[in-house]
């Protein structure tokens, strides 16, 4: 499947489970949209646990501006009080609007599974038509345990009570997903500076 064709499928099947999606076209647009999303919901706090040290560093300071309190490590000691959580993905699956990211870090799955809106930063050219394609990249990636890759469709949500849908109960009531543009600024998450030290290499 062509890239195009990946994205508007992606697109199409996302608007199917309630999620946000969006084109930026570098990673400052991504942290200034989180951080108008964080202040429209009344929130004052990002949980931002995965950024590479010079992505922290421009996100800190767009924060500092914005009076937003950036979270960077030891998330735990604000369960309760993340507004956003802000990650940088690792794949995307067109046919199932699914975001696949690398939790394992307590940090991000916390950030992720106990805020109230996941804003999440996917380059268009880690998507993949089907969960198939990305066969290779997962054996590749579990050689190096322990591993926790979380595959994420939407907002969570749940109708285990008298079959009611009800939207964040065991997660985010958001999930904004932001199309980084082809040819822009790709980022290096912590994760990634890390799988480098192993080998083989998931990328």
């Amino acid at each position: 499947m062509e890239q195009h064709e990946q994205i508007r499928l992606f697109k199409e099947r996302a608007e199917a489970v309630q999620t946000s999606v969006v084109d930026v076209t570098g990673l400052q647009q991504a942290f200034l949209y989180a951080i108008e999303v964080t202040k429209n919901q009344g929130g004052s706090t990002i949980a931002a646990p995965a950024l590479g040290p010079e992505e922290r560093s421009k996100l800190a300071e767009l924060c500092r501006q914005a009076e937003i309190t950036l979270l960077t490590e030891k998330i735990r000691d604000h369960i309760g009080k993340i507004q956003t959580g802000l990650t940088i993905g690792d794949w995307g699956v067109a046919e199932t609007a699914t975001l696949v990211l690398d939790s394992s870090s307590e940090d991000v799955r916390i950030a992720t599974m106990l805020s109230e809106t996941h804003v999440a930063v996917l380059p268009r050219s880690r998507i993949k038509s089907d969960v198939m394609e990305l066969e290779s990249e997962l054996s590749e990636s579990m050689k190096s345990a322990p591993r926790y890759l979380s595959f994420i469709s939407g907002a969570s949500r749940t109708a285990d009570i008298e079959r009611v849908l009800t939207i964040g109960v065991h997660g985010p009531q958001e999930l904004h997903l932001l199309l980084l543009d082809e040819g822009q600024e790709q980022p290096s998450p912590v994760h990634d500076v890390q799988m480098a030290k192993r080998k083989p290499r998931r990328r």
